[in-house]
């Protein structure tokens, strides 16, 4: 049983062997089929815990706000739906994006499994923490900013649909947000952009990083400034990252100079 683990999951082509157009799509089905099963198992045993799911979302919400509407018969059936399957992609991102990783590693170079393992571990990690600091610091006061912001003026209902969406957008959002160290070393190590781009570029990188913290659902002051503080930090992650890992650009490596001498007849 370990034995077929290791081969067919964790299993991948070798960069030296040349597969045939029919070997790449069977690889391709073949890693598709794991990462369908692995999220089809997840959503399965999560379903039978959807209300506790439902519940976790609901928390960062004020009580008074926490009886949601129904505006159609499917609705709740389709709420709970997006929210198993939500919680399923994030407990199933490593495996995901393994079968992803093992697929088109080969052709970009030789990578050792433990390489593959600490890169899809590191992508992995930075998600789930964007998806854990928005859960706990940015929804929470991001809602009772917008709840609050009309005082006694609105009589406020939210209704369940919008309300789930808000909030597993604005946490998969900061997830991918919480991915920009990864994209620069992926810049760095390619030799797109060097470390010192990075860094003298910082004060473009502050004025981004605060257009995706207002165009990000919330927009509140506050919000936005919690989603910039980690911004920042990692892109000075990022920017370590590449002066560490990163590489020349192929196009400044000019071949040496080879002088011609000449032999007195």
């Amino acid at each position: 049983m370990a034995g077929w683990f290791r081969r067919v999951v964790v299993g991948r082509v070798d960069p030296h062997d040349r597969l045939t157009t029919v070997e790449h799509l069977t690889e391709l089905r073949k890693r598709l089929f794991i990462a369908v099963i692995t999220l089809a198992a997840a959503f399965a045993v999560l379903y039978v815990f959807n209300e506790r799911l439902l519940d976790l979302l609901l928390d960062p919400l004020a009580p008074e706000y926490r009886t949601l509407l129904a505006l159609s018969p499917t609705e709740p059936f389709l709420v709970i739906l997006k929210v198993v399957f939500g919680a399923a992609v994030l407990v199933t991102l490593p495996v995901l994006l393994y079968q992803l990783y093992a697929y088109v590693v080969p052709a970009i170079g030789e990578q050792t499994r433990r390489k593959m393992l600490a890169i899809v571990g590191g992508v992995s990690g930075l998600f789930l923490g964007g998806v854990v600091f928005v859960y706990f610091l940015v929804l929470p006061v991001a809602l009772r900013w917008l709840l609050g912001f009309a005082g006694n003026d609105f009589e406020v209902a939210l209704r369940a649909n919008e309300y789930f969406s808000f909030a597993l957008t604005l946490m998969f959002a900061g997830g991918l947000v919480f991915e920009v160290p990864v994209a620069m070393l992926v810049l760095a190590r390619l030799g797109l952009v060097s470390a010192a781009q990075f860094r003298r570029g910082w004060r473009v990188a502050i004025v981004v990083i605060a257009l995706i913290a207002a165009i990000l659902p919330g927009g509140d002051p506050v919000s936005m400034l919690l989603l910039m503080i980690p911004q920042l930090v990692l892109y000075a992650v990022g920017i370590w990252l590449a002066s560490v890992f990163g590489r020349p650009a192929p196009w400044a490596s000019e071949p040496a100079s080879t002088e011609v001498t000449e032999t007195p007849a």
